[in-house]
């Protein structure tokens, strides 16, 4: 369904932010700037993705839960695991009164799921199961991994134009070194398209993993309605944004920041109208499938 299309589009931007970054370096340093950035971010990268997991739930003050205190949410996680073939992942449970969660973890052998107590208060259980096969499935689709390269090559653009402006590269023919006008338009033009390209990427991410989901947990409609629910939840308490938490917004299950205009276009989420079609959408294609 959308799932191979998506797959094919988060390739393509990435393969678009990789050349970007080629050009803008190659253009402002030659090879030896583009060097040293390729190495300055794939350093700090290395280190949010192989703690993915710490930080994102030390961001939420997510604590671990027994089976005995949450058995609802352990048998749930359990039976999905289990049918997607995968190993169970450690449990978590956020104090937070905002209906939200998500699941960390750069592979499903370091997977955590974590909800937050707000999200267990409003949905019932074949909602919330909706909901956990959507994280699941960000950590079975390697989306870790895919936001980690997407972070990672931003932050690669971002540093080449800083780098641009405060070591004079090109060397003394001013055949080759970029004008100061052009360079400055790179430090501006270039961190932004790194942006919308990887905003991009998250938002099929979400999209993906609303399909991958709902066909995990044979259950679509379960999911637009939690999605629903949980729309209308964040709308009415919405997280106070930046500090830790904006690095594992993309990670959470609904857009936790609120605004509309520009912060639409800047948004990791689709519009969650879009997302509840494509969900009753599948649903009635696997209805006709069944009848």
């Amino acid at each position: 369904m959308h799932s191979h299309h998506n797959g094919l589009k988060t390739a393509a931007l990435l393969g678009l932010l990789t050349s970007l970054i080629l050009a803008v370096g190659y253009w402002l340093g030659g090879s030896g700037g583009l060097i040293l950035a390729v190495i300055i971010a794939l350093a700090t990268n290395a280190v949010s993705y192989f703690y993915s997991d710490k930080i994102a739930l030390r961001a939420m003050r997510a604590r671990p839960v027994s089976e005995a205190e949450f058995p609802e949410l352990y048998q749930i996680v359990r039976e999905l695991a289990v049918d997607a073939g995968q190993p169970m992942p450690r449990l978590y449970v956020s104090p937070s009164m905002q209906p939200n969660a998500f699941a960390t973890g750069r592979n499903p052998q370091h997977a955590a799921v974590a909800v937050t107590v707000g999200i267990t208060r409003i949905l019932n259980l074949r909602e919330l199961r909706g909901v956990i096969g959507h994280e699941l499935s960000h950590v079975y689709n390697r989306d870790i991994l895919i936001s980690s390269v997407a972070a990672g090559l931003a932050g690669m653009v971002t540093l080449l134009a800083q780098l641009a402006i405060f070591l004079p590269f090109g060397g003394s023919d001013d055949e080759d070194s970029p004008n100061p006008a052009g360079a400055l338009l790179m430090l501006i033009l270039g961190p932004l398209a790194a942006s919308i390209i990887q905003l991009a990427i998250s938002r099929n991410r979400e999209f993906q993993a609303d399909a991958s989901g709902a066909t995990l947990t044979r259950d679509p409609l379960a999911l637009a309605s939690a999605l629903e629910k949980i729309h209308y939840g964040t709308q009415r308490a919405p997280l106070p944004a930046g500090g830790q938490l904006t690095s594992t917004a993309h990670l959470m299950i609904a857009n936790p920041f609120r605004g509309g205009g520009l912060s639409a276009l800047f948004s990791t989420h689709p519009p969650m109208a879009e997302r509840i079609r494509r969900l009753h959408e599948q649903a009635s294609l696997t209805a006709q499938r069944l009848n």
